[in-house]
C-alpha cells in the first residue's frame, strides 16, 4: 500500500539528510548539492550551478530534497509554481508525491548561481535568506540605510543584521509591507520579532563556504 501523506507530521519521522544530493536536468546539467545543518524539523539544502536559471534550480532542488526525505523515487515528486493570487503576490512552490500533495511548505530564496531550499512542516513559519559572505560595496549600502547600526559598523555586522532581518521578513509573509526597520532583532541576533505580531522567531546561521544563509522558523502549535 502506499504511503498517505495526509495529516502526517512528515519531517518528525525522518532521518536527517546529511549527504549530498546530486540534481541533473534532462540534458544532465548537475546542481552541486549540500546539506546545511537546519535545526530540527527544517530540512535545508545549498545548491550551486551557473547553467541554469534560479526558477529551475528552485525546482529541481526542491524535488531531489522531497525525494530524499519521503524516500521517494525523483521521478514521482513533482513541483510546481501555484497560480498568484494577486499582483505583488509570491507564488509558492507546491509539492506532489505520486500524485498526492504533500504538507510541507518549500522556502527558497536565490542569490546569482545559488539557491537554498528549505523544508518543512506547513504548521512550521519559516524564512530563509542567502548572500554573498562578501557584500559589494552597492549591497553594503543598501543595507546601512535601513539599518540602526552605527555608521561604524563592519561589513560582517552589517551583513549579519541585514541577513537576519531578511529572513524574519519572509518569515512573516508580508514581505515588503513589513520595512526592514520594523523588524526587531535581540542583542545577540538570536530571536527577531516584528512588533504587531505575537511570533518570534528563533534564527539559525547555516552559512556555508562563499554563502551566508539565514534561517528564521517559529514553532509549530502546542
Amino acid at each position: 500500500m502506499e504511503q498517505s501523506f495526509r495529516n502526517v507530521p512528515i519531517l518528525a519521522s525522518v532521518e536527517p539528510i546529511s549527504r549530498p544530493v546530486r540534481v541533473a536536468t534532462r540534458e544532465g546539467q548537475l546542481v552541486d548539492s549540500e546539506a546545511l545543518s537546519a535545526p530540527a524539523g527544517v530540512a535545508a539544502f545549498l545548491g550551486v550551478s551557473d547553467r541554469l536559471d534560479h526558477h529551475e534550480r528552485k525546482r529541481l532542488l526542491a524535488s531531489r530534497v522531497i525525494a530524499a526525505l519521503l524516500d521517494a523515487e525523483p521521478r514521482q515528486v513533482k513541483v510546481i509554481r501555484e497560480a498568484p493570487a494577486q499582483f505583488g503576490y509570491h507564488p509558492r512552490l507546491l509539492a506532489t508525491v505520486r500524485g498526492e500533495e504533500v504538507p510541507l511548505s518549500i522556502h527558497t530564496c536565490s542569490r546569482g548561481p545559488a539557491t537554498v531550499v528549505a523544508v518543512a512542516d506547513i504548521v512550521i513559519p519559516l524564512g530563509v535568506d542567502l548572500r554573498a559572505a562578501h557584500p559589494t560595496p552597492a549591497e553594503l549600502d543598501e543595507m546601512r540605510r535601513p539599518s540602526p547600526l552605527s555608521p561604524d559598523a563592519d561589513a560582517a555586522q552589517l551583513l549579519a543584521h541585514w541577513t537576519r532581518v531578511t529572513a524574519v521578513r519572509h518569515a512573516d509573509g508580508r514581505g515588503s509591507r513589513v520595512q526592514p526597520e520594523h523588524v526587531r532583532l535581540d542583542q545577540d541576533l538570536s530571536r527577531g520579532w516584528v512588533p504587531d505580531r505575537s511570533v518570534h522567531y528563533a534564527l539559525a546561521d547555516l552559512s556555508r563556504d562563499s554563502w551566508t544563509v539565514t534561517l528564521a522558523y517559529g514553532s509549530g502549535p502546542r
